[in-house]
């Protein structure tokens, strides 16, 4: 099964585990990592990314493919939909049935209003779903929410808008404590206390996990909820444009069924964006952990409506996505692996940085380890590093990887690596939009009234660079906050008369630019076949 070459470099990293174990590599400077990330971090490959000629971010670069959508032609025009006799009418409409879209559903049905959730695919068929190594909150003695600013401050390269971040940790405490009253089971001891883990560039142990499916518990749990109270879910159905009224405040969207490309109007008195991410374009050509509908569809909408970006150009390239095998080529290794004490290791069997490195640092490593320093092995699919798991045991005790990394062990095991003896085999997997559409600290975009976004759809919370369990708090915390403040305005808005002009109005700005594409958006899903998507 195995070359040569890979039974050589296996055979290394196995003869240097127990000095590796020992060895306490010592972090970086501040100078060392922000050379080590213009040297090979792909936020700084200047090459990679276009200007934006047209919107609201007209001169902003962002990443190619990113561009090409926000500068495509919509899927409808002004004239294809007839907005006079809505298919729905609605106080909040929630774009998006992942952990944000579920939490905003849940506060605005709880405070009284009339809501709806419309996704493209299946609720819970979301980033959420995917998310596996924990939830930070600052709720030990020893820690405080402005510890927990601090770390996520310095973590994001000091570039978070400071309401939100300061927002993010304040309300994180209670967050834990509404997922608990609905019952998410978080991990604890005998005696009843949750148990809480580092992360990468985390000062404390503030990471509350499910074992390593954090997110799926979570998401279970929400969709359960959203499910009892009888909230109304339209799936495999999505959002393809924002509608305005004739004021300018958000009011609703054009509705497609995914299966009958049937259009339908949904009318509404406030709108909430919770579409997630973008790992499924693919930028620069790295793989993904991200789920099958991750496509950026809300960054387009919003954008096309006039609502502003920031940090597009940002992204996060989580540092351990799977190498080998093909089968699960990109998939996610959780940072809960490196938590547990499993190192970095390079195909000589060297330790070669800190495991608990920002995210954005260690995957710089990882891509400078194998581009420049001969530490990468070959996969077939470009090189890779080790990942040491069989140390966790060797650290915790045997059946430690069992206890709190089963869906881990259980994933390789399907393709007869048994993690707990055999080390794994990683590089950096495209994992998180950092930026996204700006908001204020209730949720709404400052460009366009009424119109709401959480989740990973924003953009300022995390700033350049997210910490490990700062995405499953966000979509809580921004997703409660959107969905309370979504009711509270509902019940004070008037909807005007419906309009589509501002999708007319952005189509002359890109034949005013001179651009001339054959793209149109949002994409929807990504295109893994020769034949043209729909």
């Amino acid at each position: 099964m195995y070359s040569e070459q890979f039974r050589d470099s296996l055979a290394a990293v196995e003869a240097a585990r127990a000095q590796n174990i020992a060895l306490d590599p010592a972090r970086m400077t501040a100078e060392e990592k922000e050379r080590l990330l213009a040297a090979y971090h792909p936020d700084y490959k200047t090459e990679e990314f276009s200007v934006l000629t047209v919107g609201p971010n007209a001169g902003d670069r962002v990443p190619h493919e990113l561009c090409e959508l926000l500068q495509a032609h919509s899927r409808i025009t002004e004239q294809s939909v007839d907005l006079t006799t809505p298919a729905y009418d609605v106080d909040v409409l929630v774009i998006g049935g992942g952990g944000a879209g579920a939490s905003a559903a849940i506060e605005a049905h709880a405070a009284g209003a009339n809501v709806m959730i419309v996704t493209k695919l299946r609720i819970g068929d979301a980033n959420t779903m995917m998310a596996e190594g924990g939830i930070q909150a600052a709720d030990k003695p020893n820690d405080s929410p402005a510890i927990h600013f601090v770390d996520a401050f310095g973590g994001g390269h000091f570039a978070a808008k400071r309401e939100l971040l300061s927002k993010l940790v304040c309300d994180a405490p209670e967050a834990i404590q509404w997922l608990s009253s609905l019952g998410v089971e978080f991990d604890k001891d005998a005696d009843g206390n949750m148990i809480t883990t580092h992360g990468g560039g985390t000062s404390r142990k503030r990471m509350h996990a499910a074992k390593d499916y954090s997110g799926a518990e979570i998401m279970r749990t929400l969709r359960d909820e959203v499910l009892n109270r009888r909230i109304p879910v339209v799936d495999f159905t999505a959002a393809i444009e924002l509608i305005l009224d004739d004021s300018g405040k958000a009011a609703g969207a054009v509705l497609m069924n995914m299966e009958t490309k049937e259009l339908l109007v949904a009318k509404a008195k406030t709108v909430i964006l919770a579409t997630g991410g973008a790992g499924r374009m693919h930028y620069q050509g790295f793989p993904t952990s991200n789920h099958y509908g991750a496509t950026a569809d809300g960054l387009v909408l919003g954008y096309r409506a006039g609502a502003k970006l920031l940090y597009a150009e940002t992204l996060q390239y989580h540092p351990t996505g799977a190498a080998f095998p093909d089968q699960i080529f990109g998939a996610l290794v959780t940072e809960k692996v490196r938590s547990l004490g499993a190192k970095l290791v390079n195909k000589r069997g060297e330790v070669f940085m800190h495991p608990l490195e920002t995210r954005d640092v260690t995957a710089a490593s990882i891509i400078r380890e194998c581009a420049d320093r001969d530490g990468g092995l070959s996969t077939g699919n470009g090189e890779a590093v080790w990942l040491d798991t069989p140390m966790i045991e060797q650290i915790g005790g045997e059946g430690t990887i069992e206890a709190r990394i089963p869906a881990m062990m259980r994933m390789f095991e399907k393709y007869g690596i048994d993690i707990r003896k055999e080390p794994i085999l990683v590089y950096p997997t495209l994992h998180y939009q950092n930026g996204g559409l700006d908001i204020t600290p209730d949720g709404m975009t400052p460009n366009v009234e009424n119109l709401f976004v959480a989740g990973e759809a924003v953009g300022g919370i995390h700033g350049k660079n997210r910490l490990m369990g700062n995405s499953l708090l966000d979509i809580i915390v921004f997703g409660r906050s959107a969905g309370q403040h979504a009711a509270a305005c509902a019940k004070h808005t008037t909807v005007g008369a419906l309009t589509l002009s501002h999708v007319t109005a952005f189509e002359q700005t890109l034949e005013q630019a001179g651009i001339q594409t054959d793209a149109v958006s949002p994409k929807l899903l990504p295109n893994y076949t020769k034949q043209p998507a729909f």
